[in-house]
């Protein structure tokens, strides 16, 4: 626990923030800071081909122990952490045995981490949690994800009785603003097929997710004197305010969870000339997906229609549902269930209400699932780690490397 715990400590107090209105990869020149220490630390421990490109893409490999044949698999997690919350000077909390009660991440700032609010803590009573003070997020996205991986194979390396074939481990920049795998080297990596270690609770395993696209609405107003006005101001703060009134009201993603879609408008700036909105499409099902990109296209039309040319539509498709990709491969799905099962984990099969490099990987040939790693509540103040999940993460990473190796031994 300690070895793992120290580790994620290391990785976090380093501040790896994405920008996603950067043109370069990375999109920060910080995340080369933990990016050197990587490399670093994947050659102390043994690990073998220890790679960076100019781009900051980690690969690195642990040879087989095996005298037969297996696929090569890999593990994939991401070294930035969002923009959404300031990252930069991470003081982390430790709180030992946790009592189930209020835990107080800063009395100055009245900040409170309730069971009564985030239930999922009532989970972890006696555990070991690693908070924030308050100020900023923790990072275990994904750098508790990374810290399993890097625990793992140090595991395997000092433990060459367990059997495996050969694994290959990816840590990537930028995943934070949607660029993680837009320049990973499938071909390079050499992988049949991959996990993510960039989930949440503690047996989550989820190989489906949103499609999504982004959207961008320009208004065109025309400002003429307010006292004078009459049959010649167009006001196109109203237009956007018109244009969001048209959406379905209950799809948005505070009426939404499970499978289902939404629009997502969270930004607007504008005067009566220039106004605009940015926002995001998001669905599980692929038809229903095209069908909301297809009602934006049509509000704006009807609204150019009824007003002049007024109103611009530009959408941006982001990724897919991986499950197209994985489905015709289940049997990578079902040797992370196993390892879990064995490992008395319950296994949490859902979607993603978002999504994750392994989408992404998986339409570049890289079939990718996505598996926990132990942190809740990302992107704010209030994420936490268990480091108890940390550390049964790395036992299935340890357990689907042996499992893969003894059912294709049987083949």
């Amino acid at each position: 626990m300690k070895n793992i715990k120290d580790r994620f400590i290391s990785y976090i107090t380093v501040d790896t923030q994405s920008d996603p209105d950067s043109p370069t990869t990375p999109s920060t020149k910080k995340q080369w800071d933990l990016a050197h220490k990587l490399v670093e630390e994947l050659r102390e421990i043994g690990m073998e081909e220890v790679s960076i490109d100019e781009n900051a893409y980690i690969m690195a490999t642990l040879p087989s122990n095996l005298d037969h044949e297996v696929p090569v698999i890999g593990f994939i997690a991401h070294f930035d952490t969002t923009p959404d919350y300031s990252g930069t000077n991470v003081n982390p909390q430790i709180i030992e045995n946790y009592d189930g009660k209020d835990i107080v991440l800063n009395e100055a700032k009245n900040m409170v981490l309730s069971p009564e609010y985030f239930e999922d803590l009532n989970l972890y009573k006696g555990q070991t949690l690693i908070t924030t003070d308050g100020t900023t997020l923790l990072g275990a996205d994904d750098k508790a994800g990374i810290a399993e991986i890097m625990t793992a194979m140090e595991y395997l390396i000092a433990n060459p009785e367990i059997k495996h074939g050969k694994i290959r481990v990816g840590f990537t920049p930028d995943e934070e603003i949607g660029r993680g795998a837009h320049k990973f080297d499938v071909k390079k990596f050499g992988a049949e097929w991959a996990y993510t270690m960039d989930g949440s609770q503690i047996g989550e395993l989820e190989f489906e997710n949103f499609n999504a696209a982004s959207a961008v609405v320009r208004f065109k107003g025309k400002s003429v004197h307010p006292g004078y006005a009459k049959g010649k101001m167009k006001n196109s703060v109203l237009f956007a305010t018109e244009f969001l009134s048209l959406l379905p009201p209950r799809e948005v993603p505070q009426h939404t969870s499970g499978r289902e879609g939404f629009f997502h408008f969270p930004d607007i700036k504008g005067d009566i000339e220039h106004t605009e909105i940015k926002g995001i499409i998001r669905d599980h099902d692929r038809d229903k997906f095209e069908a909301r990109k297809a009602l934006l296209e049509k509000i704006v039309s009807d609204m150019n229609s009824k007003y002049g040319a007024v109103a611009s539509l530009e959408i941006k498709d982001q990724y897919y549902n991986m499950r197209e990709k994985v489905e015709p491969v289940k049997h990578i799905v079902e040797i992370a269930e196993q390892a879990m099962r064995a490992l008395k984990i319950q296994p949490i099969i859902k979607p993603i209400r978002g999504g994750t490099d392994g989408s992404q990987l998986s339409y570049m040939g890289l079939p990718c699932p996505n598996i926990f790693a132990g942190g809740h509540n990302f992107h704010g103040p209030f994420e936490y780690v268990p480091v108890e999940s940390m550390e049964k993460a790395t036992e299935v990473i340890v357990k689907i490397a042996s499992l893969t190796a003894e059912q294709y031994q049987n083949r």
